[in-house]
């Protein structure tokens, strides 16, 4: 197993503990960043790719690479491999924050190769999602009569309602929740904390599946772990819920409800939360913002794709929708 370079571990490390990125998005810069490597390396050696030498990636190595390098690599991304505009984009995001860290914080770099390099156009895409009745459609799949009904029921619910995201949703513990249950804490990007409010569905869902909880777990043969014992939502083995179960059984359900082949995950359950309220419940983007904790407005709008009816009622909407046309009387009377 080839070594990973002391400059791609010193940059991740930054990530994460300084910057405070996920775990999920500091492994996408590494995974990037490799794949980066190799590929000047194989350029530059004619190995295949996977047999090149990754650990050779040190100090000299990056200070030699240049900004034609980085035009090869995604000419390689665009025409060898046919990696759309985003991925593209992401990849070379991580070059550009892999080189700014090494020019502004270690000064391994003293001129940034990819500083001037522009990334691709997007389009943004509409998001996927379900309409009302899919919605109510899905919850209605899960079976009243399943060990794991009220446990399932409730989290179809919070992610239909609140918007949440897989990792905010899996890492709620019984302390997160007011007693009144009336809102909860979650934990969302970069380790910030929001509260979430619970209408009545939410409120509901949760007080049938805490008892349900507390029995169930103190019957299971396997012990409450210690790491676990705070958590809202539990697997079989008495552990906290992983993203990977959960995600699995909301594709069992999107199956059960017909819906399956249309790309629908968990993170578009959080698309249809947002559409829902925007769309149906007239909730306005600034409050739909802090709802789904998006640090930038522009990054809500991609969810507040409007509805061919909410166009048609914003029209009728104007005062003078309704003031007709003045006839020509003389006219209408000279045709008589």
């Amino acid at each position: 197993m080839q070594q990973i370079p002391e400059v791609l571990l010193s940059f991740v490390s930054y990530k994460q503990t300084i910057q405070n990125r996920s775990a999920l998005t500091v492994k996408q810069y590494a995974g990037d960043l490799e794949m980066f490597f190799r590929f000047v390396l194989w350029q530059r050696s004619g190995k295949p790719m996977d047999e090149c030498d990754f650990s050779a990636v040190d100090e000299e190595f990056v200070k030699s690479v240049k900004s034609g390098d980085i035009y090869a690599f995604l000419l390689y991304l665009s025409q060898q491999r046919g990696d759309n505009s985003r991925t593209i984009a992401r990849k070379l995001s991580a070059i550009k924050s892999f080189f700014k860290y090494h020019s502004a914080k270690t000064h391994i770099v003293t001129e940034n190769p990819a500083r001037d390099i522009d990334a691709p156009q997007i389009r943004p895409a509409l998001p996927k999602y379900m309409s009302l009745d899919e919605s109510v459609g899905l919850l209605d799949t899960v079976d009243p009569a399943s060990p794991d009904y009220a446990r399932d029921y409730c989290i179809l619910t919070l992610f239909l309602n609140c918007g949440m995201r897989l990792s905010e949703l899996v890492g709620i513990d019984l302390t997160d929740i007011d007693s009144d249950l009336s809102k909860l804490r979650v934990t969302g990007k970069g380790s910030k904390m929001r509260i979430v409010y619970l209408n009545e569905s939410c409120r509901d869902a949760i007080s049938a599946y805490l008892p349900v909880r507390s029995e169930r777990s103190s019957k299971c043969r396997v012990p409450l772990a210690a790491d676990s014992k705070n958590a809202l939502f539990l697997s079989k083995r008495n552990r906290r819920i992983s993203p990977q179960t959960v995600e699995w059984l909301v594709y069992k359900y999107i199956d059960r409800a017909g819906l399956g082949g249309r790309g629908l995950s968990t993170h578009k359950l959080r698309h249809t939360a947002a559409t829902l309220m925007y769309n149906e419940g007239g909730v306005d983007v600034l409050t739909l913002k802090d709802i789904l904790g998006h640090e930038q407005l522009s990054t809500t709008q991609i969810y507040t794709h409007v509805s061919d009816k909410k166009l048609q009622s914003a029209m009728d909407a104007n005062p003078l929708s309704r003031r007709g046309r003045k006839k020509n009387v003389k006219a209408e009377d000279k045709s008589q």
